[in-house]
């Protein structure tokens, strides 16, 4: 909490004002009940008309300091809380964007979400009140007990009694509610999973028929967080009428005894009435801890989930030194690279070598799982490789800028993803400045601009999230032609063919071989009609390079070639 709370900095000059402010309202506050007091001993009492209106007029004088102190200390306190939440949530989503897909993995997508969200609020929001009850409720406690004690030094004797019999209510309510705060935290992160799953799944879900079995999947993680939240109410539930009780006890109590003294003359009246003040003030400043108690635990939790995501080091950055590529452009060597994921038995990468040059287009074909996704995702440095080497124009890639590497790639991804927006910003997001003319021409390379012509807006047509209003081999091209109005000198097309029909993915593939002359081209694919005309054609199998060559090379020296081919094509095809 305390290392979170450092963040404040910026706005130290903002909390020394608001601290004054709030001591001085204390301080005016603990002097209304003795005004009070003075005019009803010295002026009711004796009927001193004068007198009152003096007193009267200190006390409209110290109700007003009061009201401006207030007003003064809850607009600082907004603007400290809320600029804090900003900044917070500024860190925590910068921190998560330099994850490498290691750390994504390791935390989860539902469980970020939260903790940007949710968690920066409940720290967000005891800023906000905590500023003003942790300054406020210690001041008017001390100051309310020695002004109490100076009104009447055997009624004081009460607070005593009444006083540790709260604290140790709030100490038993610390104990039994930090641990359900906690649990709520992650009970939420399970709502938001199963939820996220839901919306982004929808269709396998109707397609299934298993729209029951998600919603009691839901309704189970949903009811799992609401009877913890119910019983964390029903014990505040219990705590509140508990702290008013011995609140009115202790006025009835002050009361008497009060009243037994007056009658013996060893008090005055105003004295009193100001004691029961002094003693609702202390009493009131022990419910605000309560508040806290209340506030805090949830914060504290929440405050711990935010610096788990703070203190986790990228486990890819940028080298202190870095060095400059040479002149050549799109080079792509790998070295004798090995690659193993976390908690992995066996590696998804071994022993791979090969060079893809400019004007080249090498492809990389093997069964599921046999490590093609993962060869080329250490291309843009998603991950490391655990051995070897990955050089880009004879640079190692963990010796460039990750921004200067990845400006000189195209990268097509094995799912499509594309933004809520229009299709020309979607193609822009590969080139913010690209003119009109270029976003048209690379979507006419990618076999978009037939489709795109016949919609209604054209290239202003709305995009909605996720691409869920076009069809896969619709999305795919829009993908393509994102990388494509980049102009880069490498580009990865991760089995970027395998939603288009034949016709498309033959024009497709003539397109980008006039269009990328001059460029590496990396491709991924299924198909082997994709890659039968590729200058260089790679097989892997479990992570290994089973052949390497062009087409008619490999059907006479690759085992694992022939197989995928012969379940594709048919005999004469391949002849």
């Amino acid at each position: 909490m305390v290392k979170l709370f450092l963040h404040l900095r910026p706005y130290r000059w903002y909390l020394v004002v608001a601290i004054l402010v709030l001591f001085g309202q204390s301080i005016a506050d603990l002097f209304l009940p003795t005004l009070m007091a003075e005019i009803v001993n010295n002026g009711m009492m004796k009927g001193d008309t004068g007198y009152i209106w003096k007193y009267g007029s200190y006390m409209l004088v110290v109700v007003l300091v009061i009201s401006i102190c207030s007003i003064i200390a809850s607009f600082l306190s907004s603007i400290i809380g809320m600029s804090f939440g900003r900044d917070v949530r500024d860190r925590v989503f910068s921190r998560i964007e330099s994850y490498s897909l290691h750390e994504f993995d390791k935390i989860g997508t539902a469980s970020l979400i939260t903790r940007t969200t949710n968690d920066i609020i409940q720290v967000q929001n005891l800023v906000i009140m905590g500023l003003r009850f942790i300054v406020y409720a210690p001041i008017m406690s001390v100051g309310g007990i020695i002004m109490a004690y100076s009104k009447d030094k055997q009624l004081t004797l009460l607070l005593v009694v009444a006083l540790p019999l709260m604290m140790f209510l709030i100490g038993r309510l610390a104990t039994v509610v930090v641990p359900l705060f906690k649990a709520m935290q992650v009970k939420l992160d399970q709502v938001n999973l199963v939820l996220r799953e839901n919306l982004t799944g929808i269709r396998v879900i109707r397609a299934f028929n298993r729209l029951d079995r998600e919603n009691k999947r839901f309704k189970a993680a949903n009811r799992d967080l609401a009877d913890n939240a119910i019983r964390v109410n029903k014990i505040m539930a219990v705590m509140h009428p508990l702290m008013m009780l011995i609140m009115n006890l202790t006025t009835v109590a002050i009361i008497w005894f009060g009243g037994h003294r007056i009658s013996q003359d060893m008090m005055q009246v105003g004295d009193m009435m100001a004691f029961i003040q002094y003693a609702m003030m202390v009493m009131f400043s022990i419910v605000m801890v309560t508040i806290m108690f209340v506030m805090l635990p949830r914060a504290q939790a929440s405050a711990i989930r935010i610096n788990e995501v703070l203190d986790i080091e990228p486990g890819i950055v940028d080298p202190p030194q870095t060095i400059k590529t040479g002149g050549r452009t799109g080079v792509v060597q790998f070295q004798d690279v090995n690659f193993s994921y976390p908690g992995a038995e066996l590696p998804a990468v071994s022993n791979v070598s090969f060079t893809a040059s400019p004007g080249e287009v090498t492809a990389i074909i093997g069964g599921t799982g046999a490590g093609k996704s993962t060869l080329v995702n250490l291309i843009p440095r998603f991950y490391d490789v655990s051995g070897g080497s990955v050089l880009v124009d004879g640079v190692d890639v963990r010796q460039i800028k990750q921004k200067e590497l990845r400006a000189r790639i195209g990268f097509v991804p094995q799912q499509p993803v594309l933004f809520s927006g229009t299709i020309s910003e979607n193609i822009r997001y590969g080139k913010a400045e690209a003119t009109d003319q270029e976003v048209a021409h690379a979507a006419e390379i990618a076999q978009a601009g037939e489709f795109i012509a016949g919609m209604k807006d054209g290239y202003e047509s709305m995009i909605s999230q996720g691409g869920t209003n076009l069809s896969g081999g619709q999305k795919q091209r829009l993908s393509i032609a994102r990388a494509l109005v980049r102009q880069p000198g490498i580009y990865i097309l991760d089995d970027s063919f395998s939603a288009l029909d034949y016709k498309t993915d033959a024009r497709l593939r003539a397109a980008l071989r006039n269009e990328t002359a001059a460029s590496t081209v990396i491709i991924v694919a299924q198909r082997v009609g994709t890659v039968m005309d590729a200058d260089r054609i790679i097989v892997l199998e479990e992570g290994r390079v089973a052949g390497m060559g062009r087409h008619r090379e490999l059907l006479e020296s690759c085992r694992v070639y022939r197989e995928i081919v012969s379940s594709q094509l048919s005999e004469e095809e391949i002849a």
